[in-house]
Order: structure tokens, then C-alpha cells, then sequence
């Protein structure tokens, strides 16, 4: 396989054109640091919902599917696809409740909902724990998904991979800001899912394939096809199905799926124009996300069980690749190699697009943790805006660097998942409760970290060592998730509770509703306090379940057409019509407000 004169073209077209928006944008950016890492809260739904979806579009996310349709078929990316829960959760109960707080990172959140020196701790502990460790080892996962996809397209070695990509997306991030991050997305988007489409189009319809119906008739594929695992192999059904939407959503923190919101997604909600521009746009991120984008990644991954049906066949085809990462997940990159040039020059444009959003935008995330939540807060409280957009800047390079490190020592996308997910195992519920139960405290947020990232590191390093039988992986995240949630819940009850002045203020602030507040509200009625009403979590929970029949629907739907299942999919389409009514006639008790908040948000300081 070799690029043409037409394919570098359109390579080096989509390269002028995203540092064109980093440069028009750059003047900007560099005024202040709510304008550098916010865009100065004033984006509008429609460009932060696309900015999320080009996000987690990211070049690792074809290589996870393709893993798991290889292992565990179609039904295995219930893994993911559970978090649809947690984000429609985040969409309806907490966006509101972010762009309400006026905190200009999420982890500034600590210390106007906690008290004293732990609330600071924590504050400055979680900056690096995220924007550092946990963020560096995400993007060290799509950084190796790029060494695959270099390797296998382009012959590059990891090393050279590593610094021409790290290199473009820095110099673009650093110009341009959140604005231009966003921006960049948008394009970066349009770009990326004509490449999958066109793609999955053509590979179905490549000689050894002999077209869609053939491919799904094909002795490889027909028993990977199903939408849900089978409910008589309970080996199958409890991992890929009963784990992840029982228990996994809610107990487990992920970047892009925090329960509760957080992250990048936060960072998005608060550069929001309006409570109404926070939900709405986090409500298109979860469409898109979840019903919409997976399935050309899906007919890619199906087809290469026919060109490629085992690891040695792989091996064979391109023996300059390491054997080391000849995994399941390098079948993507290995189906591409037949495009013809042209759509090559596509392809490969949009995979580097999906490549940049992602990285372009956990730089900027975890730089404002650095620049914010930590040298402003803990080392030079007086520095200037641009000290502030400059420390940001200089981290933006340092997590690159750190990153591409880090990839270089990784084998499978999967590893990393995998790892994530064990070490956020249990503290889900910290960040869903937070919001609704008052005697939660700094305290309980720091066992709850410590304890999941000691039970991680014994299942990955420690039992082993002591020749026990090894447990699945579900089995280990369940024993995390146990573990955890008794730790902190015993901390919380065993510790004082935050001081009442700032639960009080907080309270006022946010107006969260429930019950898990009724001391505090009763305080401040008592002390004289006008309330204003507080928000029904009964709404926000109705639409939440309106939307995830809806997105289910639809994700269902996609599947039945494309396996000509019209009984299946009239019933699907059925769901979700009924499921938009609903939807629609509970949206105005969200009673979300459409005002305005980026001057207030732009002006705020420590």
C-alpha cells in the first residue's frame, strides 16, 4: 500500500486547515485564562456537543470496538455501552447543577462544597492524580492506537508516530485554547465519520469480503452478530450485559463517563452559555456517541474476521509490525490497508483528526488543572492571567511528553481500558451522591481514591504473586467496587462533616433537590433564609430513562436495518417515537435556564 500524490493532498489540506483555526483564534485565546480554558463560557450546545463527540471519537475507540466485536462480537461493547446511563444522568440531573456551581474547573468544586484543609488537599492531590497520571494514561492509549495505525498505514516506527503527531496537535492546542480545541473538533468531526462511513462502505464491499449480505452470512461473523449477549450462556450474559448495566455505570469512574460529570465533559458544561446549552449539549454528545457513531467501526471490525480471522494471520501479512502489538484491535488499521488512494487520503485524515481531538483536548483539560488547581492555588495565588495561560501552555507540552512515554510501553487498547476502569472501580457513587447527600465529605472522596487505587494495583501486581487462581475481570471489579464503597461509607459516617457555613453556601448556590439536604435547608430556614425552589430530580430522572430508550432505540434500530430485521426494527423505531414524546413533555419541568452566565464565569476569580 502506497499514498499518492492525491492522498498526501488531502492529508496536507486537513493539516493548513486545523492550524488555520489555532492560528485565527490563537489572539484571543491568550487574554485570559477563562478565555484560554473555557473559551470564555460562552459556547453555543451545538459546537460543545460536537467538540464531545470528536473527543471520544478518539484513533484508539475503532481499535477498542474492533477488539471486542473480534472476542466477544457485537454484544461485547455493552462494556461501554452502559455508560450511556451515566451520561444521561449527567445530562439531566448534574449540567445544570455545573454550570450553576461558577467554578472554572471542576476540581475548583472541592473547595466550595468541602471544608478546610482536606478540601484543599484534595483539590491539589486530584490535580495531579488526573490532569497528570490518569490523563497522561489516557491519551498514552490513543497515542498507541496512532503507533498501530502509523505503523500498519504508513510504515512509521512508534518513536517517529510519537513525536510527528504529539508535535502537530501541541503547537495547535497551545495556539488556539479551548476555543480553537473546540472549533477544531467541529471540523476535525465532519471529517472523521466521512472517513468511517466511506470506509465501511467500500471494505464491504472489497473481493474478499463479496458484499454486506455475504458478510454477514460468512461462518466467521454470523455468531458475532447478536445485540445481546445469549441468555442461556450466563458466562457471556453476567460479563457483557448484567456487570456493566447493573453495577458498572454507577460505581465506576471513566474519562468522558464520570457519573455525576467531571473531566473534559465538565469543562464543556461550564464553557456553556446557559444552563439550557449544558443539557442540550451534552444530551447531542450522548446520541451521537452512543447510537449513531459505533456501527462503521462495528461492519470494519466483522469484516476483518473474513480477511483476517486469527492474530497469526495478521502477523503474516505485515511482518515489519512488532509482534508484541499484534493484538485483536490491530485488525482496524490492518482492513484500511485496501482503501484505494484517494479515500485513502480520507481515511487517514480522519483518523488523524480523531487522533488530535482527543489528545488536543486532554491537553487543554489537564493544563488547566495544572495552571488552576494547582500553581495558582497552592504556589503563586497573585499570578497574573497570563502567567496563567502560560503555565498552561508549558504543561500542555510536559503531558505530551509524559504520554508518548507511556505508550511507548503499552500492547492492546484494551490494557488500558481495562486498567481505568479497575482504578476508578467504587467511586462512581462518591461523585453521584455528592451533589445530594450533605454529610459526604472531603474525607470520604480521599479513601474512596486510595482504597480503589490499592485494590487496582493488588489485582493487577499483588495476587498474582501469591499463586491465587486468577478472577475475571467483572469478578475483580466487583470486589472492587465492594470494597471501595464500604471504605468510604464507613470514613464518612467515622469523620466530621464539612463545615455548615459552606454547606450552607453551597446549598444556596446550587439548590439541589431531595432529601438528602433537609438539615441544611432546615437550618437556613430557621436562620431566616428566602430559598429559592430547588430542582426535581423526579424530572431529571424521567428524562433520563425518556432518553436512554430513546438512544437504545435507535442503537437498535441501526442494527435491525442493517441486518434487514424489519419486524426488529419497526418495533425499535416504535420505542423511540414513544420514547421523544415523553421526552418533550417532561422537558419543561427541567425548568432550565436559558440566561446567559459566561460574563460572570469570565470575570470570576479565587
Amino acid at each position: 500500500m502506497t499514498l499518492n500524490a492525491v492522498d498526501y493532498a488531502i492529508i496536507a489540506a486537513f493539516f493548513a486547515i486545523s492550524m488555520l483555526i489555532g492560528v485565527l483564534v490563537s489572539r484571543r485565546a491568550g487574554k485570559s485564562f477563562s478565555e484560554y480554558f473555557l473559551a470564555g463560557g460562552q459556547m453555543s450546545w451545538w459546537t460543545l456537543g460536537l467538540s464531545m463527540v470528536a473527543t471520544t471519537f478518539a484513533a484508539d475507540t475503532p481499535n477498542l470496538v474492533t477488539d471486542i466485536v473480534r472476542k466477544n462480537g457485537v454484544s461485547g461493547n455493552w462494556v461501554w455501552w452502559a455508560f450511556l446511563l451515566t451520561g444521561l444522568l449527567t445530562v439531566f440531573v448534574y449540567a445544570k447543577l455545573w454550570k450553576r456551581s461558577g467554578v472554572l474547573t471542576d476540581l475548583e468544586f472541592y473547595e466550595i462544597r468541602y471544608s478546610g484543609k482536606s478540601a484543599g488537599f484534595l483539590r491539589g492531590f486530584r490535580a495531579i492524580y488526573l490532569g497528570v497520571v490518569f490523563n497522561c494514561l489516557v491519551m498514552a492509549n490513543v497515542i498507541l492506537a496512532g503507533i498501530k495505525l502509523g505503523g500498519i498505514l504508513l510504515g512509521a516506527s512508534p518513536l517517529q508516530v510519537v513525536l510527528c503527531a504529539g508535535t502537530v496537535t501541541v503547537v495547535y492546542t497551545l495556539l488556539g485554547g479551548l476555543r480553537g480545541v473546540i472549533l477544531t473538533d467541529c471540523f476535525q468531526f465532519v471529517v472523521a465519520m466521512v472517513g468511517a462511513v466511506w470506509a465501511a462502505v467500500v471494505i464491504c464491499n472489497l473481493p474478499e469480503v463479496g458484499g454486506f449480505d455475504s458478510l454477514l452470512a460468512n461462518e466467521n461473523v454470523s455468531e458475532k452478530l447478536n445485540l445481546l449477549p445469549d441468555f442461556s450462556n450466563v458466562n457471556a450474559l453476567v460479563p457483557l450485559l448484567i456487570i456493566p448495566l447493573a453495577v458498572q455505570w454507577w460505581s465506576s469512574w471513566y474519562p468522558g463517563a464520570e457519573p455525576g460529570g467531571g473531566g473534559y465533559v465538565a469543562q464543556r458544561m461550564i464553557g456553556a452559555r446557559s444552563e439550557r446549552d449544558a443539557t442540550t449539549a451534552t444530551l447531542l454528545f450522548q446520541i451521537a456517541h452512543y447510537a449513531l457513531r459505533p456501527w462503521p467501526w462495528i461492519i470494519v471490525a466483522l469484516a476483518s474476521l473474513v480477511v483476517f480471522p486469527t492474530l497469526d494471520s495478521i502477523q503474516t501479512a505485515f511482518p515489519a509490525v512488532d509482534p508484541k502489538i499484534v493484538k485483536d484491535d490491530l485488525a482496524y488499521p490492518a482492513m484500511l490497508t485496501f482503501l484505494p488512494n484517494g479515500l485513502l487520503g480520507v481515511v487517514i485524515a480522519s483518523l488523524i483528526a480523531a487522533f488530535m481531538s482527543t489528545i488536543s483536548t486532554h491537553l487543554n483539560w489537564g493544563a488547566s488543572y495544572l495552571a488552576h488547581d494547582f500553581y495558582r492555588r497552592f504556589l503563586n495565588p497573585d499570578a497574573s492571567e497570563k502567567q496563567l495561560v502560560s503555565i498552561g501552555r508549558w504543561s500542555t507540552v510536559g503531558l505530551m511528553m509524559i504520554a508518548g512515554f507511556v505508550a511507548l510501553t503499552l500492547e492492546s487498547a484494551m490494557d488500558g481500558f481495562s486498567i481505568i476502569l479497575q482504578i476508578g472501580a467504587g467511586t462512581g457513587l462518591i461523585y453521584i451522591l455528592r451533589w445530594f447527600w450533605w454529610r459526604m465529605n472531603a474525607f470520604t472522596e480521599i479513601a474512596g481514591m486510595a482504597v480503589s487505587f490499592a485494590v487496582a494495583m493488588f489485582f493487577r501486581f499483588g495476587y498474582p504473586q501469591l499463586g491465587w487462581a486468577k478472577l475475571e475481570s467483572w469478578q475483580e471489579l466487583i470486589a472492587g467496587v465492594a470494597i471501595t464503597t464500604l471504605a468510604w461509607l464507613l470514613v464518612t459516617v467515622l469523620t466530621p462533616a464539612t463545615d455548615t457555613q459552606t454547606l450552607c453556601r453551597f446549598y444556596e448556590k446550587i439548590r439541589p433537590g431531595g432529601s438528602g439536604w433537609n438539615p441544611i435547608r432546615n437550618q437556613l430556614i430557621a436562620d431566616g433564609a428566602v430559598l429559592a425552589s430547588s430542582d426535581s430530580i423526579v424530572a431529571g430522572l424521567k428524562a433520563m430513562f425518556a432518553s436512554t430508550f430513546l438512544v437504545y432505540a435507535t442503537l437498535f434500530g441501526t442494527g435491525s436495518f442493517l441486518y434487514s430485521q424489519w419486524l426488529s426494527f419497526a418495533l425499535s423505531m416504535g420505542v423511540g417515537v414513544i420514547a421523544v414524546v415523553v421526552l418533550l413533555k417532561t422537558w419543561p419541568e427541567l425548568k432550565l435556564d436559558r440566561t446567559n452566565t459566561s460574563e460572570n464565569a469570565a470575570t470570576k476569580t479565587d
